[in-house]
C-alpha cells in the first residue's frame, strides 16, 4: 500500500498497552437508539459502521453510574451486570474490524433534561445552585450520595472491562457533575469537596481511584473535559488549566471540547453549529497539552481530514474527534486514508438530525446520509432483482439521492434538472449569512450520483412528452416548491417581495425592512441578519414564540445572539394579514388587539413553499411506476427530502 496522503494521522498511537491504529476519534455522542439502557442490535450496528469505515477509536456514548444519573429515558445504564452481554458484542463486533472501544461513564449532576414519566426530575448537585437552560434547582449531595457514586464510577469500569472494552472516560465536559465540583460558582461546599482547588478535585481524585481499583493494569481511563465553558458562571480556560495540570498523574489522557450544558451561550459549543469556525477550539486544548505530560485528544467542529492531519502535524493534539463528519460519512476514514477525498461527504454542520434529532427524542441520523441510525435497514445496499429504466425529475436533493441510491442498485438512471444548476433550494440556503457551507450538500449529493452511474441532463424540464420519449419502468417525481404568496389586502400600495428575491439580489429594499416568517425556521433568521448586515433597520415577526421555533437549539440560539447584537427587533406571535403603503399590520396569534409596524420601506414574506406537482397530474395515465418526493409532495426540509430519496431508490 502506498503511504497515506495524511501521514500524522494515520500513524498508530499507543496508550498503557493499547495502540490505536489512526488519529480519528468519534467521541461518545448519544444516539437514542438503546432500548432498555443497554447496547442493542441498532447501537451495534451504527458503531460498526464507524468501524467498517477505517475510525480507530470509538468512544460508546455516556453510561450512567448512578440512578441518579438517568438525564434522558433513553441512555445506556452501567449500573448492573444486564449491560455485560451487550457491550460484548458491540467490542467484539468493533474489534473485529481493527477499531479501539472505550466507554464514557456518566452522571449529570443538576444537568437533567427529563424523566420517564415526564415529571420535574430531582437532581443532585455539589451545592443547591440552579442551571440556566434546564431550570433545574438541584438538591445538595450527601457525603452518603458522594460516596455511592463514586462506587458506582468503579463497579461500571469494572463491568465494560468484563464486556472486552479497552477502556473508559470520565464524563466531566460540558457542566457536567465532576465540572461542577470543580467549579467553585457552582460548588458552594464548606466541607472537604468545596473550597480550596485541591477539595473540589477531591470526587474526581477518588472517582479515578475507584475505577482504578476494580479494574487491572492495562484499562486505560481517560477524562472528557471543556477546556473552557464559554459561560458567564461556568469555569474559564485558566481555571481548567490549573485543574487538568493538577490532574496530570490521575488520568491516562484528556480528552477537550469547549463549552457547557448549563446555559444557552455555553450549549451551542456542544455541537457547535456551520456559523463557527473549524477546529476554533484547538488553541483552547493545545494550551492545555503544552501545560501537562499526558496525550490532549481535541474534539469540536473537525468535519475534514486534513484539518485533522494538521493539528496532529502542529502538535496541538493527539487525537481528534470527528464525530460528525463520521455521522455523516463513516466511510471517511477509509476513504481519506486512501487519498479520495472527492468521494468523502463532508459533514455541514446543519445539526439537524444528528443532535437534532437527540434533543427531539428521536434516533440519530444525517440529512445528507439518511442511511445513519438507519443501519439495520438500509446498511447494506441490496442489488435489484431486475434492472429497470428509472427517471428522476428534478436534481434536487431529493432527486439526487434517488438517482444515486437507485442507480446503486443495478438501475439505468437518468436524471433531469430544468435549471442550470443541480441544487434546489440548497443553492438559495447557502445564499443565507454563515450558511456558505450548507451548499456542501449539493456537491456531496452530485457527486454520489456521478459516482453510481447517474446520467444527468439539465436544462431539460420533465413533461409528459419527455416522458413518452425516454419510455421508463418508474418515474421518481422531485420536481420541488416555490414560495407560497397567499392574497395580502393592501399589497398593491406597497412594496412586498418574497425571501428568495432577498437572496438573489433581486430586488431593492430600502432602509426599513420587515420580514414576515411564518416558518420559524432558517429563512427568516437569515434575511433579517442579511438585511440588518446591509444597514437596513430590521424587524423580524415571527408566528411563532420566538424565530427559529422549529430548527436545532444550538443553531437558533447562536442566531438570535447575532440578531441581537445586530439591532433586529424580534415581533413574537406575530400573524401577517395586511399592508398600506408603508404601514404592516399584524395580529397576534391569541391576543385581540392589533400589532401595527409603521414606517415599513419593504415587506419581505417568507410564508411558506407551494409544491410544484404538475407532472403528478400529467402522469395519470403513466403505465410504470411513479414516486413522489421531497416538496413536491409536500414542502418540509432538505432532511425530508433526501430520506425520501434514499428510499424512492430502494422502492424501485
Amino acid at each position: 500500500m502506498n503511504a497515506p496522503a495524511l501521514p500524522h494521522l494515520y500513524s498508530p498511537f499507543t496508550i498503557r498497552r493499547t495502540t490505536i491504529k489512526n488519529r480519528i476519534m468519534s467521541t461518545g455522542h448519544d444516539t437514542t437508539l438503546p432500548t432498555a439502557f443497554v447496547p442493542n442490535d441498532a447501537l451495534i450496528a451504527y458503531q460498526q459502521a464507524r468501524a467498517e469505515g477505517g475510525v480507530g477509536l470509538i468512544v460508546v456514548q455516556v453510561a450512567g453510574v448512578h440512578e441518579t444519573a438517568r438525564y434522558t429515558s433513553h441512555l445506556l445504564m452501567a449500573t448492573s451486570d444486564d449491560c455485560i452481554p451487550g457491550y460484548r458484542r458491540l467490542a467484539e463486533t468493533c474489534h473485529a474490524h481493527g477499531a479501539t472501544v472505550f466507554g464514557q461513564l456518566f452522571h449529570p449532576g443538576r444537568e437533567i433534561m427529563e424523566t420517564a414519566e415526564g415529571t420535574a426530575p430531582v437532581a443532585y448537585a455539589p451545592s443547591a445552585v440552579p442551571n440556566q437552560r434546564f431550570h433545574v434547582m438541584p438538591r445538595p449531595m450527601s457525603r452518603r450520595l458522594i460516596g455511592e457514586i463514586v462506587e458506582g464510577y468503579g463497579a461500571a469500569a469494572r463491568r465494560l472491562e468484563a464486556a472486552g472494552l479497552d477502556g473508559v472516560e470520565i464524563v466531566g465536559s460540558h457542566g457536567y457533575l465532576p465540572a461542577q465540583f470543580v467549579n467553585p460558582r457552582v460548588n458552594l461546599r464548606e466541607d472537604d469537596y468545596g473550597g480550596t482547588l485541591d477539595n473540589r478535585l477531591r470526587f474526581l481524585r477518588e472517582v479515578a481511584a475507584a475505577v482504578r481499583k476494580q479494574t487491572g493494569p492495562d484499562f486505560i481511563l481517560g477524562l472528557r473535559f471543556s477546556a473552557e465553558d464559554s459561560d458567564l458562571h461556568g469555569l474559564t480556560a485558566a481555571e481548567v488549566l490549573e485543574a487538568l495540570t493538577a490532574l496530570d498523574d490521575v488520568f491516562d489522557y484528556f480528552n477537550l471540547t469547549i463549552g457547557s450544558s448549563a446555559s444557552f451561550g455555553g450549549a451551542v459549543h456542544i455541537a457547535p453549529a456551520m456559523a463557527f469556525a473549524s477546529a476554533y477550539g484547538a488553541p483552547a486544548a493545545a494550551a492545555v497539552k503544552r501545560r501537562v505530560k499526558v496525550p490532549v485528544f481535541y474534539t469540536g467542529r473537525v468535519n475534514q481530514p486534513q484539518d485533522a492531519e494538521r493539528l496532529i502535524a502542529a502538535g496541538d493534539a493527539d487525537m481528534v474527534g470527528m464525530t460528525r463528519a463520521l455521522i455523516c460519512d463513516p466511510d471517511m476514514p477509509a476513504k481519506a486514508q486512501d487519498g479520495r477525498f472527492d468521494d468523502i461527504r463532508a459533514c455541514i454542520a446543519c445539526n439537524q438530525a444528528c443532535i437534532g434529532h437527540f434533543q427531539l427524542g428521536v434516533p440519530i441520523s444525517c440529512i445528507q446520509h439518511p442511511e445513519t441510525g438507519r443501519e439495520l435497514r438500509y446498511g447494506r445496499i441490496t442489488p435489484a432483482a431486475a434492472r429497470k429504466r428509472v427517471l428522476v425529475a428534478g436534481g434536487g436533493p431529493a432527486g439526487l439521492k434517488a438517482a444515486a441510491v437507485a442507480a446503486q442498485r443495478g438501475h439505468d438512471v437518468m436524471l433531469f434538472e430544468a435549471s442550470e444548476r443541480l441544487g434546489g433550494q440548497a443553492l438559495l440556503a447557502q445564499l443565507l449569512p454563515r450558511r456558505l457551507e450548507f451548499g456542501g450538500i449539493v456537491g456531496n449529493l452530485s457527486r454520489e450520483a456521478e459516482a453510481a452511474g447517474v446520467a444527468i441532463v439539465k436544462r431539460m424540464k420533465v413533461d409528459r412528452g419527455l416522458v413518452a420519449r425516454e419510455n421508463p419502468d418508474a418515474v421518481i417525481v422531485a420536481t420541488g416548491a416555490t414560495p407560497r404568496r397567499p392574497a395580502l389586502p393592501g399589497e398593491e400600495t406597497a412594496h412586498v417581495v418574497t425571501a428568495w428575491q432577498v437572496l438573489r439580489d433581486e430586488v431593492n429594499i430600502g432602509s426599513s425592512a420587515l420580514v414576515a416568517d411564518w416558518r420559524c425556521d432558517w429563512i427568516g433568521m437569515g434575511v433579517a441578519e442579511k438585511l440588518a448586515r446591509a444597514g437596513c433597520k430590521v424587524r423580524l415577526a415571527v408566528n411563532g414564540y420566538m424565530p427559529g421555533q422549529r430548527i436545532q437549539a444550538y443553531v437558533r440560539d447562536q442566531w438570535a445572539g447575532v440578531l441581537h447584537d445586530l439591532g433586529v427587533e424580534v415581533i413574537p406571535y406575530a400573524d401577517l394579514y395586511g399592508v398600506d403603503g408603508q404601514t404592516v399590520y399584524l395580529a397576534h396569534v391569541t391576543g385581540k388587539e392589533p400589532i401595527i409596524v409603521e414606517g415599513i420601506d419593504t415587506l419581505v414574506t417568507s410564508l411558506g413553499h407551494e409544491a410544484v406537482n404538475t407532472l403528478e397530474a400529467e402522469l395519470d395515465d403513466f403505465q410504470g411506476e411513479v414516486h413522489m418526493i421531497g416538496d413536491c409532495l409536500t414542502p418540509r426540509t432538505a432532511e425530508e427530502a433526501v430520506l425520501e430519496g434514499m428510499r424512492a431508490g430502494w422502492a424501485v
